[in-house]
């Protein structure tokens, strides 16, 4: 198992791209039930304010440094030497790869109609070998005691290797982290990668992406929605980092 380190209130892996996904497809090959978080700062920051949130996300095996400023803040606190942040759609990519040579099942569950469809033809054309075992569109509220139920025996009827979750931070988080021992795959929470991968949403530039700046090119797309998100999770980060750095708070 990759080693940990506890960053605020999350316990993040110390991995990269292939560690981590040679680690999922480890647990999904076996049908083990196993969670996975591409969480950033936003998702962070969340668990911070929210003390049950920051208990079922810690329940998560794999917690990936997802965001520039995490792996930064893991490089400056620990000197771990991450040479890149694990962002949750190339991630994504790394275990379709790995799972196409595998002849691997992948369940999707979450988004719309519209862009589970969409998600669902890229993985066909990109992964051909990946055999599409299931898809659940999003109820956009959480399911009854009895759907719930039938979604689990749905899920695993179907076989599912790898459950790819997009319910959106930290909706997805708090799915995955209720579902272990419950589904028996690989259930990774990885919600942009279904709307960059199905082409409804544009991600930021590379450049952009190692410098940390995606927030910046997220917020001119959807200035409305996430103005107040960015405002007030990233201050307070950056608060709590230095708070941290100075002593004044304990890890």
């Amino acid at each position: 198992m990759l080693e940990k380190r506890k960053l605020f209130a999350v316990s993040y892996s110390i991995c990269d791209y292939e560690s981590a996904s040679d680690e999922i497809i480890r647990q999904a090959r076996q049908n083990h039930s196993f969670g996975v978080s591409a969480l950033a700062v936003h998702g962070l920051i969340e668990s911070v304010k929210d003390p049950n949130l920051s208990e079922l996300v810690n329940k998560i095996d794999l917690v990936v440094p997802d965001g520039q400023p995490i792996r930064w803040a893991l490089n400056s606190f620990y000197k771990v030497g991450l040479k890149d942040r694990v962002y949750g759609p190339t991630l994504t990519k790394y275990v379709l790869e790995k799972a196409n040579k595998e002849n691997l099942k992948v369940y999707l569950y979450g988004s719309t109609e519209a862009t589970i469809n969409k998600f669902k033809d890229f993985i066909n054309r990109t992964y051909p070998q990946v055999v599409i075992a299931g898809i659940h569109v999003d109820r956009f509220r959480e399911a009854t005691p009895e759907e719930d139920l039938q979604d689990i025996e749905k899920i695993n009827a179907s076989g599912a290797h790898v459950v790819l979750v997009g319910r959106g931070c930290p909706r997805q988080e708090r799915w995955v982290a209720n579902h272990l021992g419950k589904v028996n795959a690989a259930m990774m929470a990885v919600g942009a990668a279904f709307d960059f991968h199905a082409g409804t949403v544009k991600q930021a530039p590379a450049w952009m992406q190692k410098r940390g700046l995606e927030w910046f090119f997220r917020l001119t797309q959807e200035p409305k929605r996430l103005w107040r998100r960015y405002l007030f999770t990233n201050s307070h980060f950056v608060y709590l980092f230095f708070m941290h750095k100075l002593g004044l708070k304990k890890m």
